[in-house]
C-alpha cells in the first residue's frame, strides 16, 4: 500500500504542477476574455436599441403648431405655441441639455420609417436619428441628401435597402408642407464616392438617402424626385 502510494505522488511532477498552473491561468484569461465580449455585445445591443431620442423630438415638434409668414421673400417660422424655432430650425432640449435641431421630418410609408431630420451630420448626431447631409432644404429645389445608420433591425435606415423603385418618400418641411417624392432608382457605391450628392437637379426636387449596405463595405444610395 505505501508502495502505491509513494508511486502516485511521484506522477504529480514539477512538470505536471506547471502544466495545472498554466492551466488555471489560460481557464482564468478566456473567463475574463469572454465576460468582456458579453459586456461589449450587451452594450452594442443597448445602444441599437435604447430609448428612441429621435421619437422624442418627432413628438416635439408634432406638438408645436407652427406658420409661415415672408419677409423679403424669405421664410420664417414662427411658434404659436412657444416653441423655440430659430433659422428654420426646430430646437429641442434634452433632458441631459443636450440640443438637437431639426429641419423637418421624413417619412416612408412602406417600411413604417418616420423620423425628425437633424440639421446637420456627426458621429454623434447619427446615433439620434437621420441627418441632412449636404444639399438643399426640404421641399426646395436642389438635392436634399439624408444620412442614416443601418442598425439591421428597425431604426433609422436600415430598411432603406428594401425599398424599390415607384416607393413614396414623403417630406415635411417646418412650414407644416409635405411633398411626396417617388423613388426613381437605387444603387450602391463605394464610401468614398459622393456624386449623388451632385446639386445639377435641372429645376427638380431631388431627395437621395444614404446608407450603409449590411456588411458597411459600401453604400446604397436612393434616389427620389417630387411628384
Amino acid at each position: 500500500m505505501n508502495q502505491i502510494l509513494i508511486t502516485e505522488k511521484l506522477y504529480i511532477t514539477p512538470e505536471l504542477k506547471r502544466k495545472k498552473k498554466m492551466y488555471k491561468v489560460n481557464f482564468i484569461i478566456s473567463l475574463v476574455i469572454i465576460l468582456i465580449l458579453f459586456s461589449l455585445y450587451v452594450y452594442a445591443e443597448y445602444d441599437r436599441n435604447k430609448s428612441d431620442l429621435s421619437q422624442d423630438i418627432l413628438a416635439s415638434m408634432n406638438q408645436k403648431d407652427t406658420t409661415t409668414i415672408s419677409s423679403d421673400n424669405e421664410a420664417w417660422i414662427i411658434p404659436l405655441d412657444g416653441g423655440e424655432i430659430v433659422n428654420d430650425y426646430d430646437i429641442y432640449t434634452a433632458a441631459d441639455g443636450n440640443t438637437y435641431k431639426s429641419i423637418g421630418t421624413i417619412n416612408i410609408p412602406s417600411i413604417n420609417v418616420t423620423y425628425p431630420i437633424l440639421s446637420e451630420t456627426s458621429d454623434a448626431l447619427l446615433k439620434v436619428s437621420v441627418c441632412k447631409f449636404w444639399g438643399s432644404d426640404p421641399n426646395k429645389v436642389g438635392n436634399l441628401c439624408i444620412a442614416g445608420h443601418n442598425y439591421r433591425n428597425s431604426r433609422f435606415f436600415s430598411k432603406v435597402p428594401n425599398l424599390v423603385v415607384g416607393d413614396t418618400i414623403e417630406i415635411t418641411d417646418l412650414s407644416g408642407e409635405t411633398l411626396k417624392y417617388s423613388v426613381y432608382d437605387k444603387y450602391t457605391v463605394d464610401p468614398t464616392d459622393v456624386s449623388c450628392t451632385t446639386q445639377i437637379t435641372n429645376g427638380k426636387k431631388i431627395v437621395t438617402l444614404i446608407t450603409c449596405t449590411n456588411d458597411n463595405k459600401q453604400r446604397v444610395v436612393v434616389k427620389a424626385q417630387e411628384v
